[in-house]
This record gives structure tokens, C-alpha cells and sequence, in this order.
């Protein structure tokens, strides 16, 4: 900082500094310095000042003026109990410390279970789109089974009544078509609003066509291996220990808070002084002694000053340590209790979290296991149907009965497809419930549609079933224009 300064005083009386008939008197003053304060890793701190002032006065009692003067100071506080080990400001750069961690915890299970999300939504939309090349089979065997019947009844083996049966069923095939096609622009939505931007102009008209089918890849699930990376890698256990060392934290500053404060104190000072002499007269009729010095410039009062000719220091120990109970004792005792508090919830966390990966474990090898008996239906199914036509062929069966073997083999595709679908979303889930909480169900519906039993009414019969979660990253392919269809069964 510099500064200047200019003073006018009144004469008051011969003790003010008054030259004889002077009526008053005045004084200049130009100040410059310069200073650091840092605090230390212990608590403590150290500032260094430097100050040079030039003055000029016409009072009779200075020796100089100008009068040029220089000091450096070095002031040290050091606390030996209280604030060594930790103060409030390093506990409050910690908790931030552990905040900005758990915040990134944070973070990162959002990110894993907005990934769950698209991943599943997207193997809904595969599995929409497999259903209805389901439902569009099942209406092409039921549009091949009226034609043969038409052709029946040209010559003469088959009841024209039979013909009024083979619509019937292809008009209720044509139900679960249409409710199919519904299904998939349903989960289209589903998926476009979790990974497109809803500000764009082509949001609801972009379609969305899956690359990738829902596979069936099965492996060896090893619980013991996932319990162990849930036990390490769980987001929300991870935040619980970050709470529980900003517990730790607040009890080791509340600890030492309650100790006696002894602070140590050193002050250590140097000075110079010069300037040029003057001799002035005044009113006291004492015979004015004219200097001799010699005037001292800005450098001699520098080298007074480094070297270290008029030095002075201070040396102190204040100890202080209030009577009786104090604030900081009850904050001990208080953040004592929230350690304990925070140490339970984290036990009862990791039991939590045991148990899910456990249970999502389980639901992963039931869903492998179902995916083996729906394929092994489905293959009876076909079998089945075959044996039907052909019996129809050699005229010892039925439309009713092949109709029916038709809409078994149906339900038996799509229950193989849900079964896929319901095991590659427990696949999702048993990845990402090591990472993050795996919560409820999943938030996506798919429904698997039938037709209905020709033989007592027409109709639609529609399940909906809704299952956790679970599988790999999946592509899609975006496409403007009309509805495209998915084609194909499964393996």
C-alpha cells in the first residue's frame, strides 16, 4: 500500500512544536508497505510486514526532515494443543473433501441406472418387434389354413361352415397383430425419450429400429464374486462410508476443540532511522545546537535495517481453559453418537446389499432355467402342429384342433421370447446391482398377445407381464419415416 498524508496544527502553546511566531505547524507523510500472512499445516500462522515512511514537520522537537524510516516485522502464532492437529477451517475443507467424493458417487450410480434404463428399453422394443413377427406368422398360417379349407369345400370334403371357423380366426389373428404394432410404438416412446433430445423437430417422428435381437447367452453366475464387488463397488455404500468418515472428522475436531488452548507467540523486529538533520529555534530561549551529522539517505537506513542494529523480539506462552462443562464437550458427545449411528446404517446397508445381489442372482438363474423349458414347449409345440396338419391332411383331424395346436405354438414363441427378454434383463440387473441400487422393477410393460379360442368366440387375449431389469448394451438404428416392423423368430 502507499499512501501520503499532509496535516496542518493550530499553535497551541509552546509545547505543541511551534517555531517562535509561527501559528502552527505542519507535517507531511508518505507511507509505503508491504505485508504476507500464510497460514501453516499446524494450525498455525505467520505474517511478515515491511512499512517506509518519509515525513517532513516544522516542529522544533524532530531531529530530521525529512525523517525517513524503515521497519520489518515477523510475527508467528503457533497453537501447541487446540487447532494443532486440526482447526475449522482444515475439518471444513475435508467435509468438502468427502462431499465432492460422494458427489461423484452420486454420479456414478445415476449414471448406472440411467444405463439400465435405455438398456432395457431398448430390449423391449427388440422383443416388441420379435413379437410381432410372431403374431404376423401365427396370421400367415392362419390365412394358409383358410385357403386350404376354401379349396376343401370347392371339391366337395369339407363343410362350407368350416370356412366361417377359418375367418374367424384369421380376423382375431389380426387383432394381435394390431396390438402388437401398438405395443411396439409404445416401447419406441419409451426408449426416444431416454436417449433423444426432446427439443428436436424430428423427436416423435424418428424411428427407432433395433439391431440386435434379445440373445440368449447363458453363463456361470458366481454370487460370491458379485457380493464381493457390491461389498467394494456399491454406490450407495461407498456414500455411506464417506459419511462415515465425515463422522470420524467432526469427532477428531470436537476432540481436540475440547482440549486446553496453549498458543506460543514470537514477535521479532528490526528498524531504521535517517534523514537529513535540521536546527530550528524556539521558545525557550535555548541556544539552537546546529547538527554535525552527517544526512542519512533511504540506503543507510536500509542497511540499519538488515543489519539487524536495532533489533527487539517477544517471546510468549498464553494458556487459557474454561471451568466447568463446555459447548465443546456436548459437540464431542454429539458427534460421538452420529459415528455410531452412521456405523449401523452402514452395517445394515451391506446386509442390504448382500441380500439383493443374492436375490437378482436368483432371478437370473431361475430366468436361464425358463428360458430352457419355453424353448423345449415351443419344439413340442411345433411338433405338434405338424402332426395336426397332417392328420387334417389325411382327414382324421380338425380345423378346431389344428387352429388350436396354431395358437399353442403362438403363446409358445412368445413365451420363449419373454423368457429371453426376462433373462437378459436379469442379466442388466445383476451387472449393474454390483454397481448401484437396483430398485423394484422394471419400469417398462411388455405384453405378450394371443389370439383367442375361435372355437367358443373370438377375441384377443393380451398378458402383460413386468420383470426386473437385466442384460448387454444393445444398438439401434434411427430411421425418419414409417413404422418399421422387426422380422424373424427365435433361435
Amino acid at each position: 500500500m502507499v499512501q501520503g498524508a499532509s496535516t496542518a496544527t493550530p499553535n497551541s502553546g509552546f509545547l505543541s512544536g511551534a517555531t517562535s511566531g509561527q501559528s502552527k505547524t505542519t507535517n507531511g507523510r508518505m507511507l509505503s508497505n508491504v505485508g504476507v500472512v500464510q497460514q501453516t499445516p499446524w494450525g498455525g500462522s505467520y505474517s511478515v510486514g515491511w512499512d517506509s515512511v518519509r515525513s517532513t514537520t516544522t516542529n522544533v522537537f524532530s531531529s530530521f526532515s525529512p525523517q525517513l524510516q524503515s521497519s520489518l516485522s515477523i510475527d508467528i502464532r503457533q497453537p501447541l494443543l487446540r487447532n494443532f492437529a486440526i482447526d475449522n477451517l482444515r475439518q471444513q475443507v475435508i467435509l468438502s473433501e468427502k462431499d465432492r467424493e460422494s458427489a461423484d458417487f452420486q454420479l456414478q450410480q445415476t449414471i448406472a441406472t440411467t444405463t439400465r434404463a435405455v438398456r432395457n428399453a431398448y430390449f423391449d422394443l427388440a422383443y416388441a418387434n420379435a413379437s410381432l413377427a410372431v403374431q404376423q406368422q401365427s396370421l400367415d398360417l392362419a390365412n394358409e389354413s383358410l385357403r386350404e379349407t376354401n379349396s376343401r369345400i370347392q371339391i366337395g370334403t369339407t363343410p362350407p361352415i368350416d370356412a366361417v371357423e377359418a375367418q374367424a380366426e384369421v380376423a382375431a389373428r389380426q387383432e394381435s397383430v394390431i396390438v402388437a404394432q401398438a405395443q411396439i410404438e409404445t416401447a419406441e416412446d419409451n426408449l426416444r425419450t431416454l436417449v433423444f433430445n426432446p427439443s428436436a423437430p424430428d423427436f416423435w417422428t424418428t424411428r427407432i429400429v433395433p439391431t440386435e435381437l434379445p440373445a440368449f447367452q447363458p453363463g456361470i453366475v458366481d454370487v460370491d464374486r458379485a457380493v464381493r464387488n457390491a461389498l467394494q463397488m456399491r454406490t450407495d455404500l461407498l456414500q455411506a462410508r464417506k459419511s462415515l468418515e465425515s463422522a470420524d472428522i467432526n469427532i477428531k475436531y470436537f476432540r481436540n476443540q475440547a482440549l486446553p488452548d496453549v498458543t506460543a507467540t514470537f514477535d521479532y523486529g528490526l528498524t531504521g532511522l535517517g534523514g537529513t538533520p535540521v536546527a530550528r529555534t524556539n521558545s525557550f530561549g535555548i541556544p539552537v545546537v546546529v547538527p554535525t551529522g552527517t544526512p542519512r539517505n533511504f540506503a543507510s537506513v536500509l542497511g540499519d535495517l538488515f543489519g539487524n542494529q536495532y533489533p527487539n523480539w517477544t517471546l510468549g506462552l498464553n494458556i487459557s481453559y474454561p471451568l466447568g462443562h463446555s459447548q465443546q464437550e456436548a459437540n464431542l458427545a454429539r458427534a460421538q453418537l452420529q459415528t455410531t449411528q452412521a456405523e449401523t446404517q452402514l452395517k445394515n446397508a451391506e446386509l442390504q446389499v448382500v441380500t439383493q445381489v443374492r436375490n437378482v442372482a436368483r432371478q437370473l438363474t431361475t430366468s436361464q432355467k425358463l428360458v430352457d423349458s419355453t424353448r423345449a414347449s415351443r419344439d413340442l409345440a411345433e411338433q405338434r402342429l405338424d402332426a395336426e396338419q397332417k392328420k387334417l391332411a389325411a382327414g382324421t383331424s380338425t380345423n378346431f384342433l389344428v387352429f388350436q395346436a396354431q395358437r399353442d405354438l403362438a403363446q409358445a414363441r412368445n413365451d420363449e421370447l419373454n423368457a429371453i427378454l426376462s433373462y437378459n434383463r436379469a442379466q442388466i440387473d445383476f451387472e449393474t446391482v454390483q454397481v448401484a441400487p437396483v430398485a423394484g422393477s422394471s419400469t417398462t410393460t411388455v405384453a405378450t398377445v394371443t389370439a383367442g379360442n375361435v372355437g367358443t368366440g373370438a377375441g384377443t387375449n393380451v398378458t402383460a407381464t413386468s420383470t426386473a431389469a437385466t442384460t448387454g448394451a444393445a444398438a439401434a438404428t434411427r430411421t425418419t419415416g414409417g413404422a418399421t416392423g422387426a422380422t424373424g423368430g427365435t433361435q
